[in-house]
């Protein structure tokens, strides 16, 4: 089965870190760019990093400079390493690929944060709050 599961989610202070984990089962990620996604209650979800099958990456204004994408080749993972959180980074987040690009760029980005809610999995939330 071709899939991709979000885990490493949990409380955190302000400032503190987690690192999320990205795992593809059923197909090779390093075929692929995968972006991390994320959704905060009320909100649209927003496409915050991506990471190209030639390792260059993208992040968003909100989340540079504080968050670092890579993959792990052997695992078949890409990671979310997120340091200095902050309030406003609590949401659920999701990581996805449309099975087809391996660049990332901005209409990737645009087209996987537009599908659907029932073709995303279950996501890992992080919380942040003191």
């Amino acid at each position: 089965q071709v899939q991709l599961v979000e885990s490493g989610g949990g409380l955190v202070q302000p400032g503190g870190s987690l690192r999320l984990s990205c795992a593809a089962s059923g197909f090779n990620l390093d075929d692929y760019a995968i972006g991390w996604f994320r959704q905060a209650p009320g909100k649209e979800r927003e496409g915050i990093s991506c990471i190209s099958n030639d390792r260059s990456t993208f992040y968003s204004n909100a989340v540079k400079g504080r968050f670092t994408i890579s993959r792990d080749s052997a695992k078949n993972i890409v990671y979310l390493e997120m340091n200095s959180l902050k309030l406003e980074d609590t949401a659920t987040y999701y990581c996805a690929t449309d099975y087809d690009s391996a660049l990332c760029s901005i209409a990737l980005i645009a087209g996987l944060r537009r599908r659907p809610s029932d073709s995303w999995g279950q996501g890992t939330q992080v919380t942040v709050s003191s």
